[in-house]
């Protein structure tokens, strides 16, 4: 097993594992058991790959961004997860554990949702498969993510808000694990990002993976060499991350850069830098990087970004991190909205705030000529029009 993947302990090092209440060991190890039995059958491979090709509309293209390129003065590829359906890359993680889910006998689904791009992903393939949907959401972000709350319902989803602490994606992932605890026999919960006990980060990067895998067939068919100089892309729980620089972990030519939400900056008490201002602890099941003050108690986290608005991140990029394999950045709300004004204005892509962040990360870095620079756009921005409606006056 590649040193990448988690032991069969769920570590990543020392980070990662199953801090879980005990009613929950039996649905964690159920979920684990059927996990490593089915990942490698002939079955579950054809009915997954089957619904990324035809049903989510997989591969998602490698665009070559021209006007992006002559601005930063190096070769700009976006990889657009956008364009998946439901418009950003979470339905990769709900097609794969949806047929966990079904091969389970599951016929109730919960999941968490910060932006509403998993919730919105879990609905859809809740309604694909007939299964009643839960989707718990922070009150805060209810408020700001309406399209997508909407989206949710239509497609038959109950949405419950989380109204406790700062009623954003923390909270709601709490109330999802509550759920959980008081429903384990007949309920399957969707997580979101490379979070939880053990094996969803595991699980959620390698769905995720795919990413990586269309990256290198299609830069070996855009450039003749499957290996680019930098992947950029945004870090919140770290899914997006985690799928695109999965294929690339090992291989030392490449830069992986990670960024996070700096929000109105790292030296301010409003930002969510999990890696830069974090220390380790536990949250939702898993030791990693997380932000808490010096008697251990979570400090609540703020970015403009619904979808990075979470004070902890993935246990495989807490790893990443200290063995050096990635470097983290972080970027401020002004520094990403400027970037995705300028993504709009010079390649009419409006991308999601999530992955404005990873687009600012041209601003803050160097680049030669020759290199080539891959960007995960990781949702698409239709979700944020009021937050950049917001912005439209501002002297960016």
């Amino acid at each position: 097993m590649k040193n990448f993947i988690s032991d069969s302990k769920g570590y990543y090092g020392e980070y990662g594992g199953a801090y879980i209440p005990e009613m929950l060991r039996h649905n964690v190890t159920e979920l684990g058991d059927i996990y490593f039995e089915l990942i490698n059958s002939n079955e579950f491979q054809t009915e997954y790959y089957d619904l990324l090709k035809n049903y989510a509309g997989r591969p998602s293209p490698l665009y070559f961004a021209p006007r992006l390129s002559d601005y930063y003065k190096a070769n700009i590829f976006l990889k657009r997860e956008d364009l998946n359906h439901t418009g950003s890359h979470k339905i990769n993680n709900t097609l794969g554990q949806i047929l966990l889910a079904k091969y389970m006998g599951k016929k109730r689904i919960i999941a968490e949702t910060g932006a509403g791009q998993h919730g919105v992903a879990t609905a859809t393939v809740c309604a694909l498969s007939g299964l009643e949907c839960i989707v718990y959401m922070g009150e805060v972000d209810i408020e700001r993510q309406q399209p997508n709350v909407k989206r949710m319902e239509m497609l038959g989803a109950k949405v419950i808000p989380a109204k406790s602490g700062s009623r954003t994606l923390k909270d709601a992932t709490n109330e999802a694990l509550r759920d959980w605890i008081a429903n384990p026999e007949d309920t399957f919960y969707i997580i979101g990002s490379v979070v939880g006990p053990h094996p969803y980060p595991d699980l959620v990067a390698y769905f995720q993976s795919i990413i990586s895998i269309e990256l290198k067939q299609q830069l070996e068919q855009q450039t003749a060499s499957d290996t680019p100089d930098y992947i950029i892309a945004c870090v919140g729980g770290g899914s997006n991350a985690a799928g695109i620089f999965y294929h690339y972990i090992e291989n030392k030519d490449v830069r992986l850069i990670g960024v996070e939400a700096a929000g109105k900056g790292v030296d301010t008490n409003l930002n969510a830098a999990s890696i830069k201002n974090g220390q380790t602890g536990v949250i939702h099941g898993s030791m990693t990087y997380l932000m808490q003050d010096d008697h251990g108690q979570i400090i609540e986290p703020y970015s403009i970004s619904a979808g990075l608005d979470y004070p902890g991140v993935g246990p495989l990029h807490a790893w990443l991190n200290d063995s050096g394999k990635a470097e983290y950045m972080q970027a401020t709300d002004n520094q990403a909205l400027k970037a995705a004004y300028r993504c709009a204005r010079l390649e009419g892509i409006i991308p999601a705030l999530e992955s404005a962040h990873a687009l600012a990360a041209l601003d803050i870095m160097t680049f030669e000529k020759d290199d080539k620079v891959v960007v995960n756009v990781s949702g698409r921005g239709d979700k944020d029009m009021a937050a950049y409606i917001d912005s439209l006056n501002l002297n960016l």
